[in-house]
């Protein structure tokens, strides 16, 4: 099905924000063998990806284990990050939960140890109304002075936050923008023409986030940045320079983002965050650590990762373990 084009100068900073574009890294949350979260490797990572161009991070989201680590730990690995970065990259904490009071307590840590932004998920699993969505994103947005970003992912949550209500949430003050991981590019068009004048629209689903970009989209929360950081930062940078330019132009981004198009898919095998750590982990940028119940890649999607990691240049060949 063809695409409609919206008007890309629409899609601009809002609301006094830090500029946050481009490519942003959901970052993996390093641990030893043994689960303990590595901070030395964190701030390795966080440093390797400034590096690398990467324009923003967020700390302790889906790709960073925020279902398996602590309260204690999810402050703390943000305060890492948030350390690390030392202001070089906004730095967004990922601070949703299903419990409005839990998500408020968060935002608040977030708050006050110098974060950015903040990502807040749809409340999972007990499935709330599109009237309960925007009262708990509203709640949270007021009762904490911090830019908030909301987050829908149907395929994780179980619930579908809907383009009307996000419209209503964007006429909260500190509701900056949203990070649509549908993976449905109409929807995210549709997302752009109903609030894109007052958030920022992200994509959160790597497959289609350059196409998103293309169409007027802010930057891609990225899974892929992970391994391969500058080729998503050169792409976003692209993307968005050619959100104005001439079709011929937006070709070639296109053109460009198939070359990732089968590690976009690979990192996808298996549940985030279990392809990207054990592509790290190959890598040799962190351990092996992941916590139950997620699981080490499983030894049947081994070579099919390695391949893609081998021929996008962030691996050299070797044995499979």
């Amino acid at each position: 099905m063809a695409i409609a084009s919206v008007t890309p100068a629409r899609q601009v900073p809002m609301k006094g924000i830090p500029e946050i574009m481009g490519s942003i890294v959901a970052l993996v949350t390093p641990m030893t063998p043994q689960g303990a979260v590595d901070y030395v490797a964190l701030t390795q990572l966080v440093q390797w990806h400034i590096d690398a161009g990467t324009n923003g991070i967020v700390a302790v989201g889906t790709t960073g284990e925020s279902a398996t680590l602590n309260v204690d730990e999810h402050c703390e690995v943000i305060a890492c990050v948030i350390k690390a970065a030392g202001g070089q990259v906004p730095i967004i904490a990922g601070t949703g939960a299903n419990s409005t009071s839990e998500a408020i307590e968060l935002t608040s840590v977030a708050k006050r140890i110098g974060a950015d932004a903040c990502l807040s998920v749809t409340p999972y699993y007990n499935k709330p109304t599109q009237r309960g969505l925007y009262l708990h994103h509203k709640a949270i947005a007021e009762a904490v002075d911090i830019p908030n970003i909301l987050y829908n992912v149907p395929g994780r949550t179980a619930v579908d936050m809907l383009p009307d209500t996000t419209a209503q949430l964007a006429q909260v003050d500190n509701i900056v923008g949203i990070k649509d991981a549908t993976g449905d590019v109409q929807r995210g068009i549709e997302l752009l023409d109903c609030c894109g004048q007052h958030i920022a629209v992200y994509s959160g689903d790597d497959e289609t986030a350059i196409e998103l970009i293309l169409q007027g989209g802010a930057g891609n929360i990225s899974v892929t940045a992970n391994v391969v950081p500058e080729k998503i930062a050169t792409l976003c940078k692209l993307a968005r320079a050619a959100q104005q330019g001439s079709s011929a132009d937006q070709q070639q981004v296109r053109d460009m983002d198939k070359a990732l198009a089968s590690l976009h898919a690979a990192m996808f095998v298996e549940a985030n965050p279990i392809p990207v750590k054990w592509a790290l982990q190959q890598m040799g940028l962190i351990g092996s650590g992941i916590r139950l119940p997620l699981t080490e890649l499983s030894q049947e999607y081994r070579q099919q990762l390695e391949r893609e990691l081998i021929a996008v240049g962030a691996l050299q060949g070797a044995d499979i373990t």
